[in-house]
């Protein structure tokens, strides 16, 4: 059609060269529900092409110092910071996140993976033990793995990715990533910044495609010996089973369901913005968003008054709107899959207080088609509700009233996902009693998404499996060998 903007065509990136790919997948701008770019649809033989360049890329690399690794990481970090206006734009329309958010959070935390990992990876120590008696002594050395499969979804595109190729290549690995095919944009971007930072050919290979055709083919190819995935419990099921045959080595960051308990004691001042935000930062679509708020009888209604009133002061608005607090969902059908669990919760009795059906929704024009809704609490739910069991993913908060501590510990704890919590209380001894009995990977208290890198992420139960930050990822992305040197000879 005259005058139509062209199309944003997507390649693979495969040692060190964007190759073209035969077939496309559509990817739509959700703040506008059309189709704004062609997405490789890669397979088998794009993996195979994946797979030999980092072989090759991989034996000099890993005898790379880890200072030459570490230099080369800071020029990756210094040339995605000066880009940084252009990744975070590229993010918000490809994600429907708002540009404050992707200005603010996104892409400066992906700056920060490289640079954090670049410096981690200089301080780690191995463990040395001694037996006089036997005249003997024991050292571990870590040796990287080799070639790592890196899949990351399409909730904080950028941030997820980097988040796992930056302790790879560090630990010196060579990497195949899989981003996901609705939020590939800020992954094709980053590729142009491989070669200027020094990143030698194969050592980053990025491969678009869907999960069931590229996806697979990475988790089941016999010479990638460990995979990272970032994303349903569904879909890392289907990852172990396809790695069972190999004994690959795991690390699965997966979905949650998690409490926010507020005691009687808390500054609601404090906590109440801090919730909102908690519940409905990024869309609702972050793995540490709070989904299930527990607040004690005595403050119930104050607090649930207090709370609508603030959700209802969000702005939902087109995501280059700098005003706008939240943008649009990711697609259309996750749209729908969110405002079905609305529906249900009310068929089933519950109350929506605010946002979805109940307040109106004013966008511009050229936004009706995006897949927005209104941030939405419900109350006068029961734990036994889907909404109150199930990972939503969206801008959705249920607010229940408890009675007491031990009460309130059970019925938190009664999900089968545990990734994170959070503990509101000025009483310092019951915030440790709590904490400590949450079946929880993270617990905050008095605060939210507050973040140590230096410190093992990731959750329990059907939240995932392995941890993630300084140590737990160089762990991961290393082997360890323990060395017995015995009777050492003397020179006469």
């Amino acid at each position: 059609m005259a005058g139509q903007k062209p199309l944003l065509e997507l390649e693979n990136f495969i040692a060190g060269k964007f190759i073209p790919c035969n077939s496309h997948i559509d990817s739509y701008d959700p703040s506008t529900g059309e189709v704004y770019c062609k997405v490789p649809d890669s397979g088998k033989e794009e993996i195979e092409a994946a797979v030999m360049a980092a072989r090759e890329a991989f034996p000099h690399w890993s005898s790379m110092s880890p200072q030459d690794r570490s230099q080369i990481m800071n020029k990756l970090a210094d040339l995605l910071e000066q880009s940084l206006e252009d990744f975070a734009q590229a993010e918000s329309k490809d994600q429907g996140k708002t540009i404050t958010f992707a200005r603010t959070v996104d892409i400066p935390r992906a700056v920060y993976n490289f640079r954090f990992f670049a410096s981690s990876v200089l301080h780690h120590t191995t463990d040395a033990t001694q037996m006089d008696s036997m005249d003997c002594m024991h050292y571990t050395v870590r040796s990287p793995v080799g070639i790592a499969g890196l899949i990351s979804p399409w909730n904080l595109p950028l941030y997820l990715l980097t988040w796992k190729i930056a302790p790879a290549i560090a630990a010196g690995n060579t990497v195949i990533a899989k981003p996901s095919e609705m939020t590939s944009v800020t992954a094709w971007m980053l590729c142009k910044l491989l070669d200027e930072a020094g990143v030698p050919p194969g050592v980053v290979n990025i491969v678009f495609g869907t999960g069931p055709k590229v996806g697979e083919a990475l988790v089941s190819h016999p010479e990638v010996p460990l995979i990272s995935f970032t994303g349903s419990t569904l879909t890392a099921e289907r990852i172990m089973m396809k790695s069972a045959p190999h004994c690959k080595k795991l690390s699965l960051e997966l979905g949650g369901k998690n409490p926010a308990i507020i005691f009687d004691d808390a500054n609601l001042r404090e906590c109440i913005p801090t919730t909102v935000r908690s519940s409905f930062a990024n869309q609702g679509e972050i793995c540490l968003c709070t989904s299930r708020i527990f607040v004690q009888r005595s403050i119930y209604e104050e607090f649930l008054a207090r709370f609508v009133e603030a959700t209802r002061k969000w702005k939902v608005g087109p995501p280059s709107d700098a005003t706008s607090s939240m943008g649009a969902l990711i697609s259309k059908t996750h749209l729908e899959k969110v405002r079905n669990y609305i529906k249900k919760a009310f068929v089933d009795g519950a109350r929506i207080l605010c946002g979805e059906g109940v307040d109106n929704l004013n966008l511009p024009p050229r936004n009706k088609g995006g897949y927005f809704m209104l941030p939405t609490v419900i109350t006068d739910i029961k734990d036994e509700s889907c909404c109150m069991k199930e990972e939503i993913f969206g801008p959705v908060a249920c607010v229940v009233p408890f009675d007491t501590e031990e009460e309130v510990i059970e019925r938190a704890n009664n999900v089968k996902y545990g990734l994170a919590a959070t503990v509101w209380s000025n009483n310092v001894g019951r915030v440790w009693r709590v904490s400590k009995r949450l079946q929880s990977g993270l617990v905050w208290s008095n605060c939210w998404l507050i973040r140590d890198l230096n410190l093992p992420f990731g959750g329990m139960k059907a939240s995932g499996i392995g941890r993630e930050g300084a140590k737990d990822s160089y762990d991961f992305f290393t082997e360890v060998s323990w060395i017995d040197k015995w009777r050492t000879s003397y020179l006469e």
